[in-house]
C-alpha cells in the first residue's frame, strides 16, 4: 500500500477499532457513502483483524523480531504497543543500557513507509518538540535512529485517560472543567509562543494524569511558523492527516494554517466539555457531509444541543441536562461561538484571549466573546464591581456622545421592545466605557449614571415610557452599589410618570412596583412597601401566566415586606405563589429563582422556632446552589446569614461566627467591602463577638463603623439608628450608662422622626432595658407601657412581640415591688411559648424571670428549676449567661440573708468564675455582683443598681 493510501486509510482504520461490532457496522456503511473503495479497503483490514489479532499490531516490512515487546530500538527496550497510526508505532519503553530508570513514550517511524515526505516530518516534529519546555506538555527527553536505521523520539510518559472520557468517568464539575481545559490552554499557547501550531488538538491528544494534570501529546504534524522548517515543510496542511471531526475550515479547504486553527481545535474540545458531543447535527455522518458542515453550517448554541438531548431523556436526567443548559447560556455560549467562527479573524485573536474570557467567566467579570448589553453587563458589575470610585473627564465625555445616539435611536423606535433596547444599549455603552478606562485610572460609575438621568430629563421629557425604563434601570445599579436613598428618589420619579401614563407596558408596572417595595424594605419602610405594592396585586395575578418572571418577584419582594410587618400567613401565601410560578417556568435563571423563594419559606420556619427544620433548608440550598451557579453568589450571602442566624439562637455562638466570617469574605467578593450588605455582616459578626462577651473586640469595630456610616448617611437613616443601638448595647456592657443612654435616646429620636411604630417600640424597650438594669425602674415603666401601646395597636395583645414587652414590664415590676410580676410574667410565658416556640431566647428569659420570683415566694418547683435552667441553660443565644444568672438566684434565694450558708458560698465562687470569664466586664457579671451584696443583708433582694 502507498503512504498517501495509508495516510488516508488510517485515521478512520483507528476509529473503526474503537468502535464496538455494531457501531463499526454503521461507521463503514456512512464511509461507502462517500468513499466505495476506502470503505472496501477497511473492511477487508477489520476482516484480517478479526481472524488474526495480532496483524495490525505488526508493522508494515519491520523485522517481526526488531518492534515486538521485549526487542530494542537504540537504547530502549519495548514494552507494550500504545498505539499505531499513519507514520509509525508508539511503545511504552524503558533504558535497556541501565543509565536511568524511567519509563518513556517511544515513537517510531514505520521503516516501510520511511519516504522523504515522512522523513521530513518526522524531523519536524522532533525540531518542534526540542523547542518546548512546559509542565502541561509530554517533553522530549531523548531523539535518535536504531542500528536498524530505525528514527525514533524518546517522550515523558504519560499515563492518563483522553481529557473527555476523565470528565465523563469522575462527572467533574463544570467550574473545574474549565479550569482544567485553562491548562490545555497554557501549553497551547506555549507552543504558539514558540511559533509551532499543533494542528491536530483532540481528546485523545490531550490525556489527564490521576492527580487531574493535563499533558498535551502528539505533535506529529504540527507547524513551524518562522520559516526555521526543514526542508519541503510549509503552513499548509497537504495530505490530510488532521483528524476530521476536530479540523478547522482553513484545514479542509488546504488554506494555510495559523494559531487560530488551534483556537478552532480548541473550541470542539471545549463544545464536548460542555455538551458532551460535538457542535453540528448531521444525518449520516460521512466525511463528505462533515467537511461542508465545517465549512458552511452554523454550529448548533451549547445549550440549545443539551436542551435538544433533553427532549430525548426522561425524568431526572432530561432535568440534569436541562440544568446544564441554563449554565451555559449566555457566557459559555458566546466563548464557544467564537471560537468556532468560520472566518480565523472573528476568532479570539489567540488562546491566550480564549483562556483569559473562561478566566473572566469563572469570576464572575464580564466576558469579551458577546455584545454587553445592559442586563449582562449590570448583572456581572453587581456582583463583582470592584472598580475604584473616582472621577474621569473621558468617561464624562463618553455619556455626550453616546447619549446622543440613544436617545435619536429612542425617539425613532416604533415600539415598546424598540425602546427599552434603546436604554439597554445606552448604559451597556456607560458600561463598556468604564470596563476600557480600567487600567487608564478609576471610573466613577455614580457620576455616569447621574449624567445619563439628567441628559434623560433633557432628551426624554416626550417619551414617558423611555424615561421609566431608564429610571428602572439606574435605580437596580444603584441599588447594586448599595445607593439605596439615590435608588429610591429615581423609583419614586418612575411611579410617577407610570401613574400619569396608562399606557405603559403591565410587564414595566410589575417590575417596577416589586422593584420599589425592595428599596423600601431594605431602608426601614415595609409599610410602606406594602401599601404601595398591594394595590397591584390583581394585576399580578391577572398577569402570572404571561408574566411569571415579573410576578413571582412582585410576590416575593410583597411576602418579605408582609413578614417584616409580622403577617407570616400572607407572607407564607406569597412565597408559595412565587415559588410555584418559578417551578414552572424552564429558562436561564430560574433554578437560582427557586432557591430563593425556598430560602424566603426557611425564614418563615425561623420565625416560627423551626431551626432544625430551616438550617436543613438552608444547607440543601447551599448545595443545589454551588451546583448550579458555585460559591461565589448573592444568594450565598443570604444564605451564609441566615445559617448564622439560626445558629445564634439555637445558643451556638462558636460556629455563627465561623459562618459569618466565611460569609464576610464572599459578601466583599460579591458586594465589595463598603456595600450595605457587607456593613451589616460586620454588625452581625459584632453581635456574635458580643454574645461571647468579648465586648472590647466588638466596640473598636462598630465604632469605626459608625464613624463610616455617619459620613455617608444622612442623620435619620435607619441604618444609622441600629449602628446606635448595638453601640449603646455595647457601651452598656462595659459599664458605661451615660454613652448608652446618649445612643439609645439618639436612635429613639430616629425613629420618631420616621414614624414608624414598631422601630419607635424597639428602641423604647431598648432603653427601658438599660435602665432597668442600671436600677433605675420607675423611669423604665413608662416606656415599656409606651412600647406595649405600641404593639399591642399592630399585632393585637395576643401577640408573642407583645409578650416580649410583657416579660421586661414583669421584671421591672418585680423590682419595684409590685404585686403584678408574677402575673404579667405568667402571661409573657404563655404567649412567648405559643408565639416564639419554648426555645427561643425570649422564651428562657421569662422562664428565668418568673421561677426567680415565685422562688423568693418560697415556691419549692420554682427553685429547683432555677437549678435546672442553671445546669442547662442551653436554649439561650448566650447559654453561659442565662446559666450564670440561673445559678446566681438560686444562690440569693438559699442565701435569705444567711452570710455563711451554703447559697452564700456558691455565690461568691460564681462571682469570681464569672470574673474570670468575662474579663471586660458585663450586666451579668455587675447583676451577680449586686446578688452577693445583697447576700450580706438581712434579707434578699434580687433586684437593684447594676450601674
Amino acid at each position: 500500500m502507498d503512504p498517501a493510501r495509508w495516510l488516508r486509510l488510517s485515521p478512520h482504520l483507528d476509529e473503526l477499532l474503537e468502535l464496538e461490532p455494531s457501531e463499526r457496522d454503521v461507521r463503514l456503511s456512512q464511509i461507502a457513502n462517500d468513499d466505495a473503495a476506502l470503505a472496501a479497503d477497511l473492511t477487508k483490514m477489520l476482516a484480517l483483524e478479526d481472524g488474526n489479532a495480532g496483524f495490525l499490531a505488526e508493522p508494515i516490512v519491520v523485522p517481526k523480531a526488531l518492534l515486538s515487546e521485549g526487542g530494542e530500538v537504540g537504547p530502549y527496550r519495548l514494552e507494550k504497543l500504545l498505539g499505531e497510526g499513519g507514520m509509525g508505532q508508539v511503545w511504552r519503553a524503558s533504558r535497556a543500557d541501565g543509565l536511568y530508570q524511567r519509563r518513556v513514550a517511544l515513537k517510531l517511524l514505520r521503516p516501510g513507509l520511511a519516504d522523504e515526505t515522512l522523513r521530513l516530518r518526522f524531523a519536524r516534529e522532533r525540531q518542534i518538540l526540542a523547542r518546548l519546555a512546559h509542565p502541561h506538555i509530554a517533553g522530549l527527553l531523548d531523539a535518535g535512529v536504531s542500528a536498524e536505521g530505525v528514527p525514533y523520539l524518546a517522550l515523558e510518559y504519560v499515563e492518563g485517560e483522553p481529557i473527555t472520557r476523565y470528565w465523563q468517568r469522575l462527572d467533574v464539575p463544570l467550574d473545574a472543567r474549565l479550569r482544567m481545559f485553562r491548562q490545555v490552554c497554557a501549553a497551547v499557547s506555549h507552543a504558539h509562543a514558540n511559533l509551532v501550531v499543533h494542528c491536530d488538538l483532540k481528546p485523545s491528544n490531550i490525556l489527564v494524569t490521576q492527580d487531574g494534570q493535563v499533558r498535551l501529546l502528539d505533535f506529529g504534524i504540527a507547524k513551524l511558523l518562522d520559516g526555521a522548517s526543514p526542508r519541503g515543510d510549509n503552513t499548509r496542511t497537504g495530505t490530510r492527516a488532521f483528524t476530521l471531526h476536530y479540523a478547522a475550515p482553513e484545514q479542509i479547504r488546504g488554506a494555510p494554517v495559523t494559531t487560530m486553527t488551534d483556537v478552532y481545535s480548541l473550541g470542539v474540545v471545549l463544545y464536548e466539555l460542555l455538551t458532551g458531543t460535538k457542535p453540528y447535527r448531521l444525518k449520516r455522518q460521512s466525511d463528505a457531509e462533515w467537511e461542508e458542515a465545517i465549512l458552511t453550517h452554523d454550529p448548533v448554541r451549547p445549550s440549545q444541543m443539551l436542551l435538544r438531548l433533553a427532549e430525548t431523556k426522561q425524568g431526572v436526567e432530561r432535568q440534569q441536562l436541562r440544568r446544564r443548559a441554563r449554565r451555559l447560556v449566555g457566557d459559555l455560549d458566546n466563548i464557544v461561538m467564537r471560537t468556532l467562527c468560520k472566518p480565523p479573524e472573528q476568532r479570539y485573536p489567540s488562546v491566550e484571549a480564549l483562556s483569559e474570557d473562561l478566566a473572566r467567566h469563572l469570576d464572575g467579570r464580564p466576558v469579551q466573546a458577546r455584545p454587553q448589553g445592559l442586563l449582562y453587563i449590570a448583572r456581572k458589575y453587581l456582583r463583582r464591581h470592584r472598580w475604584a470610585l473616582a472621577g474621569t473627564t473621558a468617561a464624562i465625555a463618553f455619556i455626550a456622545i453616546a447619549v446622543g445616539v440613544t436617545w435619536r435611536q429612542s425617539r425613532e423606535a416604533v415600539d415598546e421592545a424598540q425602546r427599552a433596547q434603546a436604554m439597554r444599549d445606552f448604559i451597556a455603552g456607560v458600561f463598556e466605557k468604564a470596563a476600557e478606562t480600567r487600567d487608564a485610572g478609576a471610573v466613577d460609575l455614580r457620576t455616569l449614571l447621574d449624567a445619563a438621568v439628567e441628559r434623560g430629563d433633557r432628551e426624554l421629557a416626550r417619551e414617558p415610557a423611555s424615561q421609566a425604563e431608564l429610571f428602572g434601570l439606574v435605580a437596580r445599579l444603584r441599588m447594586g452599589l448599595g445607593d439605596y436613598p439615590q435608588a429610591l428618589a429615581l423609583l419614586e420619579r418612575q411611579r410617577g410618570l407610570i401613574e400619569h401614563n396608562t399606557d405603559m407596558p403591565e410587564s414595566l408596572r410589575i417590575e417596577a412596583s416589586a422593584l420599589r417595595g425592595d428599596v423600601l424594605r431594605r431602608t426601614g419602610n415595609p409599610r410602606g412597601c406594602v401599601a404601595g405594592m398591594r394595590p397591584l396585586v390583581p394585576l399580578a395575578e391577572r398577569r402570572q401566566r404571561a408574566l411569571p418572571t415579573p410576578a413571582s418577584e412582585f410576590f416575593s419582594q410583597l411576602g418579605r415586606c408582609e413578614r417584616a410587618l409580622g403577617d407570616l400567613g400572607r407572607a407564607h401565601d406569597l412565597f408559595a405563589r412565587a415559588l410555584t410560578l418559578r417551578q414552572s417556568v424552564d429558562a436561564p435563571g430560574s433554578a437560582v429563582a427557586e432557591i430563593e423563594s425556598r430560602l424566603d419559606l426557611a425564614t418563615l420556619q425561623v420565625d416560627q422556632g423551626e431551626f432544625d427544620d430551616a438550617l436543613t433548608t438552608y444547607r440543601e440550598a447551599r448545595e443545589r446552589l454551588d451546583a448550579e451557579v458555585g460559591a461565589r453568589h448573592p444568594l450565598q450571602v443570604d444564605i451564609g446569614r441566615q445559617i448564622a442566624t439560626v445558629e445564634r439562637r439555637l445558643g451556638h455562638p462558636g460556629r455563627a461566627e465561623r459562618e459569618l466570617v466565611d460569609t464576610l469574605a464572599t459578601a466583599q467578593d460579591v458586594h465589595g467591602a463598603q456595600h450595605p450588605i457587607t456593613l451589616q455582616i460586620r454588625r452581625e459578626l459584632a453581635d456574635v463577638l458580643i454574645d461571647q462577651s468579648r465586648y472590647r473586640d466588638a466596640a473598636l469595630p462598630l465604632r469605626t463603623r459608625h464613624a463610616e456610616l455617619s459620613a455617608r448617611l444622612s442623620a435619620n437613616d435607619p441604618e444609622l439608628r441600629d449602628s446606635h443601638l448595638l453601640l449603646a448595647r455595647v457601651e452598656w456592657q462595659l459599664g458605661r450608662l451615660p454613652a448608652a443612654l446618649s445612643s439609645l435616646q439618639t436612635a429613639l429620636a430616629i425613629d420618631r422622626h420616621r414614624g414608624e411604630p414598631e422601630a419607635i417600640a424597639e428602641s423604647l424597650a431598648a432603653q427601658a432595658q438599660v435602665l432597668y438594669e442600671a436600677g433605675r425602674s420607675a423611669e423604665a415603666r413608662p416606656l415599656l407601657e409606651e412600647a406595649r401601646t405600641l404593639r399591642v395597636d399592630r399585632h393585637g395583645a395576643a401577640d408573642a412581640s407583645v409578650a416580649d414587652i410583657d416579660r421586661r414590664l414583669g421584671d421591672v415590676d418585680a423590682a419595684l415591688g409590685d404585686a403584678r410580676a408574677i402575673p404579667e410574667l405568667s402571661r409573657a410565658l404563655h404567649f412567648l411559648r405559643q408565639g416564639y416556640g419554648p426555645r427561643d431566647p425570649r422564651t428562657r428569659l421569662a422562664q428565668l424571670s418568673l421561677a426567680r420570683e415565685q422562688a423568693l415566694q418560697g415556691d419549692p418547683v420554682a427553685l429547683r428549676l432555677l437549678d435546672v435552667l442553671a445546669a442547662s441553660g442551653k436554649g439561650y443565644v448566650r447559654p453561659q449567661p442565662f446559666a450564670w444568672r440561673a445559678a446566681g438566684y438560686a444562690d440569693a434565694v438559699r442565701c435569705a440573708g444567711r452570710p455563711r450558708s451554703a447559697g452564700a458560698r456558691h455565690l461568691d465562687h460564681l462571682v469570681e468564675a464569672v470574673r474570670v470569664a468575662q474579663p471586660d466586664g458585663s450586666v451579668t457579671l455587675r447583676e451577680l455582683e449586686q446578688l452577693r451584696r445583697q447576700c450580706q443583708r438581712p434579707a434578699v433582694q434580687v433586684h437593684g443598681d447594676l450601674g
